[in-house]
C-alpha cells in the first residue's frame, strides 16, 4: 500500500475488552461508556466541562448555536475566522445564519493577530481560532484581543488533541472548546468528539440539543427512581448529535496512551526537520512557536510546484495530502476573495507530508530523499 498519509493505530485487544463490556452488558448507546469518557477528559484536560458527541463537526454547529442563543447575537452578525481549515469549521458559522469574516493566516498557518484586529467592527462577535497541525500560533495574543474587544472565543481543537503550552493543555480561556477524535485524528475512534464549553449552564443546554432538545436523556431515566422516569420535556429542536459507548469504550483506551503516540509523532516531525531545513529557501518548514508542545496531528511544508510534487511521491509509492485548500475557493465564501493573499499562497503551495506511527526512521528519510530530489531538481 505504499507509505499512508495516516494510519490510525489501535490498542486493539484493550478496545476490543472495553467494547465487550458494552455488549455483555447490553447498552452501546449514550451513557455508561460516555459518562466516564468525559470524565477522564476533564481530568486529562482540566476543562471544568466535557460532553461527548458523535464528531467534532455537530460539536462546532451546536457551539455557534447555543452561544448565537444565549448572547442574542443577529443574523449576519459576523465571526472573524480563517480560510485554512475544513469546511466544518465555517459552515458551523454559516449553518447560524452568521457571516464568516476571514483573517488571514501566519507562518504558524494559525490566525495573524494583525490580520484578525484588522477585521474588527461593530457586528463582530466572536473570534473562530484553528489550531493547525496542533499548533498553537499565536492563540494567547488572539485571547488578549477578545479580551480588549469583548469577544467571545471559539477554539476548534481538532487537531489539538494533546497539545501543551508550557505543560499546560490550552482552552480554559475560550468560551468552548471542540475536539475531534475521527477516525484518523491523533485520539481516533470511528469518529466522535467533545465539546467543552467554559459556562456550566451552557453544558447543560448543549446535552438537551444533542438529544433531540430533550431535557432528560435515556441513560439518565434508566437511573431515576418511580413511576415518572419515563416522563421528560422537549426545550428545543435539537439534533442527534451526542456520542455512544462504543466509541466512547474505543477513545476510553486510546486516551491512556495519547502522550506516548504524540510523543513519538514529535519524533518523526523532527526527523523530518533535521533533514529538510537545510533547504531553507527551497522548502519552507511551519513555524512552530516557543512553549507550545504540539499534538504534530500534521507536518506541512510549502514548496513550489506542490501538485507536481505529490504526483512525484505518488510515483515513490508516498500518499501525501493537502490541509487545507483555502475555504475562500468554495462558492459560499467567495466574497472574501483576494483579501487573505498569505492563505491564498498557503492554499497552493502546502503539502502534508506522512504522519502515521507506524513510519520509521527509514521511512522518512526515504520521504525526504525524494521531497529533496524533486525540489532540487
Amino acid at each position: 500500500m505504499g507509505i499512508q498519509l495516516f494510519k490510525a493505530k489501535y490498542e486493539i485487544d484493550e478496545c476490543m475488552a472495553e467494547i465487550r463490556e458494552c455488549l455483555e452488558v447490553g447498552w452501546t448507546g449514550l451513557g455508561f461508556k460516555t459518562v466516564k469518557f468525559e470524565e477522564a477528559w476533564k481530568q486529562y484536560t482540566g476543562l471544568p466541562f466535557a460532553h461527548y458527541i458523535n464528531s467534532s463537526t455537530i460539536g462546532l454547529y451546536m457551539a455557534v448555536d447555543i452561544l448565537k442563543e444565549q448572547y442574542g447575537w443577529n443574523d449576519e452578525d459576523e465571526i472573524i475566522t480563517t480560510p485554512i481549515t475544513f469546511v466544518t469549521t465555517n459552515h458551523a458559522i454559516l449553518k447560524s445564519h452568521l457571516k464568516p469574516v476571514f483573517a488571514d493566516v501566519d507562518d504558524t498557518l494559525c490566525l495573524n493577530p494583525e490580520s484578525v484586529k484588522e477585521r474588527i467592527t461593530d457586528k463582530t462577535r466572536a473570534i473562530m481560532y484553528v489550531g493547525m497541525g496542533g499548533n498553537m500560533g499565536n492563540y494567547y495574543e488572539i485571547v488578549d484581543i477578545c479580551n480588549k474587544y469583548n469577544l467571545k472565543l471559539i477554539l476548534d481543537a481538532a487537531h489539538m488533541t494533546g497539545t501543551r503550552y508550557k505543560g499546560e493543555i490550552p482552552g480554559k480561556e475560550a468560551e468552548v472548546v471542540v475536539y475531534s477524535f475521527q477516525a484518523v485524528k491523533n485520539l481516533p475512534t470511528a469518529d466522535s468528539g467533545m465539546i467543552c464549553f467554559k459556562n456550566g449552564d451552557f453544558d447543560t443546554i448543549v446535552r438537551k440539543k444533542s438529544w433531540l432538545g430533550i431535557n432528560k436523556d435515556t441513560y439518565a431515566r434508566t437511573q431515576n427512581m418511580g413511576n415518572y422516569k419515563w416522563k421528560y420535556d422537549v426545550e428545543y429542536v435539537g439534533e442527534k448529535g451526542h456520542g455512544n459507548s462504543i466509541m466512547a469504550s474505543i477513545g476510553l483506551v486510546q486516551l491512556k496512551y495519547l502522550d506516548r503516540d504524540n510523543s513519538f509523532r514529535r519524533q518523526i516531525c523532527n526527523w523530518y526537520r533535521k533533514r529538510l531545513e537545510q533547504y531553507p529557501d527551497l522548502i519552507k518548514l511551519v513555524r512552530i512557536e516557543d512553549g507550545c508542545e504540539s499534538s504534530c496531528h500534521l507536518f506541512q511544508i510549502c514548496v513550489e510546484n506542490r501538485d507536481e510534487l505529490i504526483i512525484a511521491l505518488n510515483n515513490a509509492d508516498i500518499f501525501p495530502g493537502v490541509h487545507y485548500s483555502s475555504n475562500i475557493n468554495y462558492k459560499m465564501y467567495d466574497y472574501a476573495k483576494d483579501t487573505c493573499p498569505y492563505s491564498d499562497y498557503v492554499s497552493d503551495h502546502t503539502i502534508s507530508l506522512p504522519l502515521n506511527l507506524y513510519l520509521t526512521y527509514d521511512d522518512v528519510q526515504k520521504i525526504c530523499d525524494e521531497v529533496i530530489k524533486f525540489v532540487t531538481r
